[in-house]
């Protein structure tokens, strides 16, 4: 058994399910990195598994906010469905199941720290579910997203809110200026990373990073409200 396959029954374990087509398995984990680097062709990388396992996420998470809050208007209903869908929340799902351990990166991305990207986890997870979905159908799918997804709503509803939530706290202690800075900007524009951090008067409570400023700031609030600098 090679380590490859070893890894990746080890992550099968770990969620809980076995594919039937493990090429299936061995395609979402692989980053456009690894395919560019191996001349392997950038329709073999994870990105089109990514693309459907972000509808199927959404409908799964839909029918779930559906069933579970009858009494909540479509507007809430929407607003909650992107906090839990969201790059940060979707990283932090990927690291609850250590994800980044499984991914098949190029050099250069594992060597820059690839492995711990929120933008790159977060779309393995995705691309994860759209596998399990191709292999075993909506139900298995809609199982996994609830099991490691639809686990702690209000947890992630912190992520859509947590600027306002912040403003509105500090505003609450009249504790100065709350405002963000940009520190850098990483990767090519069809991958550009932002890093801020979030800033209290002159002092940093906070910093986040995402693939655009607003994300990036939403995640250097959640930082700051939680302690995570």
């Amino acid at each position: 058994m090679t380590e490859e396959i070893s890894r990746f029954r080890e992550l099968e374990e770990k969620i809980g399910y076995h594919f039937q087509k493990p090429a299936l398995l061995k395609r979402a984990m692989c980053h456009s990195s690894y395919a560019n680097e191996r001349k392997m062709g950038r329709l073999n990388c994870n990105e089109r598994l990514e693309f459907l396992g972000d509808a199927v996420l959404e409908l799964a998470t839909s029918e779930f906010l559906y069933e579970k809050y009858p009494e909540m208007p479509e507007g809430d209903a929407t607003k909650t469905r992107a906090s839990i869908v969201c790059e940060q929340s979707l990283a932090g799902c990927a690291e609850s199941i250590s994800l980044g351990r499984y991914i098949l990166l190029g050099r250069g991305e594992t060597a820059s720290g690839g492995r711990e990207r929120p933008s790159i986890t977060s779309d393995a997870f995705e691309a994860l579910i759209g596998a399990i979905y191709l292999d075993g159908g909506f139900t298995s799918a809609k199982e996994f997203i609830r099991k490691f997804v639809l686990n702690d709503l209000e947890h992630k509803k912190l992520f859509f809110d947590s600027k306002t939530i912040l403003q509105e706290r500090i505003q609450a202690h009249c504790e100065g200026d709350l405002h963000y800075e940009l520190l850098r900007e990483e990767g090519p524009d069809h991958q550009k990373i932002f890093v801020v951090r979030a800033m209290l008067g002159d002092r940093v409570i906070g910093e986040g990073q995402g693939r655009t400023k607003k994300a990036a700031e939403q995640e250097a609030a959640y930082h700051a409200l939680t302690g995570k600098i």
